[in-house]
């Protein structure tokens, strides 16, 4: 149960990097608008509803997100939920507000019934309203019952978040310095979006005197114009801006002199990306594991930003993170922002000397300064990084799903084991993660894992010429598998009859393409019972089955009885 639950607060975190991506134009517009810049009412309202609106894009992006296939029917099942919900909640108690919170809720429900209902079939008559077309009507109805459960159980629960929040944010320096800790030391797990996320969008109340509407959490505040907004983000600044980059010098400085000049390139690259747009994951990943002492010291001093900050009266906010871009775009509606320099002046002072002391005396394995291996970096085109990582994770057939947050690729695997460490840290990961014990894997990749993630999908149905032709590829050969006639019936019926089934080739000694006349008729569930690892949609009807070594034989099979059925049709 453990297992699952930290499994499913992972993909959660994933989703919401899809609506978190918008926020940053959203914050561009609402400053390039604002008096003391253009004075456009227009470019500033524009960045203001999407402020305004913010959990119903969560309610969009989560159930996208969570969808097995990402398809947009789930977005607009996450709308119709989001907007059944709020009206029940408002009919039961108007002063019930969840918040994001209902965004975030009404698209986990979405999601779920997507990838429970895009497949069911109706009855004839009701032909038209199955498949993908069932899931944003039961939605519908769900949101009514949901709604009718929160509106009971949500009072007491809104007291308790209100109350923490209030804790909080009345804790000062201490609540901001606890909360700084552990939004790194959860990096470890991926789990730091989970607690972002109830500090930035859910944790404390204001009223926008613009629109009059009542917003929550510390982002959200802090742009409507509160002043108290910003305790929860202003001590990434000094951190991200100052602290990091003069950590990579102090790495820099105490490479292997023979590594330096090649460290040189792949710090300063970190530390421009961590002083510009405040990502700060390839930085720590070069370290966490390597020197975690550092990593430590790093969160305490992480923490210690933030409640120098709140002493000192500094309210600034970001709209994606802590770098010098988001500090330029959130400065109008700072307090003290001008405080942030010298604070982060100091900071990077610090974090050199700490850094720098503590490889030297510790004599940390920091990089530049590990054990080098002869052939340890493997260089590849753009157009062969796909096949060379789905190699290194073990093969397509061992890919369930494909995601990515900010930084990582996320993967659910059918084991986790086969994925290579050495070989994917040689195609230039900085980190391999295996939370708990299920099928997930984490590779740390840095801003481009999005792209990388794309590329992979885009790759897997050819992966096998791809990888087969590579002349450093060592693949043992699949023995064929078997099919009994009865077991080819069986898996043709999941299909929905040879008559449903226009086009069919194997491809990669493990999957199955399709083109079926109509995808109503394919049922996820029996072709799963049968042993299919995995299922997706492309377009103009086309579906890949993830079937394993027994692919070629099935597909054999598969194609004489569908032969056998179009004879018999034209008898």
């Amino acid at each position: 149960m453990y297992q699952y639950f930290i499994e499913g607060l992972q993909r959660l975190g994933r989703a919401l990097m899809l609506p978190i991506a918008i926020l940053p134009i959203a914050g561009l517009l609402l400053r390039l608008g604002d008096t003391d810049l253009l004075d456009i009412a227009i470019i500033h309202d524009a960045g203001q509803v999407i402020f305004a609106n913010l959990a119903l894009i969560f309610a969009i992006g989560i159930a996208v997100g969570f969808a097995k296939d990402n398809n947009g029917t789930a977005g607009l099942a996450g709308v119709i939920g989001y907007l059944v919900m709020i009206s029940t909640l408002k009919v039961l108690d108007s002063s019930i507000n969840m918040g994001m919170l209902a965004g975030i809720v009404s698209g986990l429900m979405a999601g779920a019934l997507y990838n429970r209902f895009k497949d069911i079939k109706l009855p004839e008559y009701l032909a038209f309203f199955g498949g993908r077309r069932f899931v944003p009507i039961v939605t519908g109805f769900a949101a009514v019952g949901l709604g009718v459960i929160f509106g009971f159980i949500w009072p007491p629960i809104q007291h308790g978040i209100n109350g923490f929040g209030t804790l909080m944010m009345e804790s000062g320096s201490f609540g901001a310095f606890i909360f700084g800790v552990f939004n790194r030391l959860l990096i470890v797990t991926g789990l730091h979006h989970i607690l972002n996320n109830m500090a930035w969008f859910v944790f404390g109340n204001f009223t926008d005197p613009t629109t009059g509407a009542l917003v929550t959490g510390d982002l959200s505040r802090y742009f409507a114009g509160d002043p108290k907004g910003g305790q929860f983000m202003t001590g990434m600044f000094p951190m991200m801006i100052f602290g990091l980059p003069a950590a990579c010098l102090a790495m820099y400085r105490n490479a292997l002199p023979e590594r330096r000049k090649v460290m040189g390139g792949i710090f300063l690259s970190m530390a421009l990306t961590s002083f510009l747009t405040g990502v700060t994951e390839p930085i720590e990943f070069a370290f966490m594991f390597l020197a975690p002492l550092l990593f430590l010291l790093h969160a305490l001093l992480t923490g210690l930003s933030m409640a120098v900050t709140n002493l000192l009266n500094i309210h600034l906010g970001f709209t994606f993170s802590g770098g010098f871009i988001d500090m330029i775009l959130g400065w109008g509606e700072s307090t003290n922002g001008w405080r942030v320099l010298p604070v982060g002046l100091a900071y990077a002072v610090i974090y050199y000397v700490v850094f720098d002391f503590c490889i030297r005396r510790f004599n940390l394995k920091t990089p530049g300064r590990e054990d080098v291996q002869a052939g340890d970096k493997v260089v590849v085109t753009e157009n062969e990084r796909a096949g060379a990582y789905i190699k290194a994770l073990g093969g397509a057939e061992n890919l369930i799903t494909v995601g990515a947050c900010t930084t990582r690729l996320r993967l659910d695997m059918v084991d986790r084991n086969k994925a290579s460490d050495a070989d994917l840290k040689a195609l230039g990961a900085m980190a391999v993660v295996r939370p708990g014990k299920g099928g997930s894997l984490q590779v740390v990749v840095g801003p481009m894992a999005d792209s990388i993630a794309d590329e992979i999908r885009l790759a897997m149905p050819a992966l096998g010429r791809a990888v087969v032709a590579s002349p450093t590829a060592d693949i043992d050969e699949p023995k064929p598998v078997a099919v009994t006639n009865t077991e080819a019936q069986q898996w043709l019926k999941a299909l929905g009859g040879g008559e449903n089934v226009l086009q069919m080739d194997c491809i990669a000694m493990t999957r199955i393409r399709l083109q079926l006349a109509d995808g109503t008729g394919l049922s996820e569930g029996q072709l799963k019972a049968l042993g299919c690892q995995g299922v997706s949609q492309l377009e103009g009807g086309v579906w890949h089955l993830l079937i394993g070594d027994k692919a070629p034989s099935l597909s054999g099979a598969l194609e004489a009885l569908v032969n056998r059925s179009e004879v018999s049709a034209r008898v």
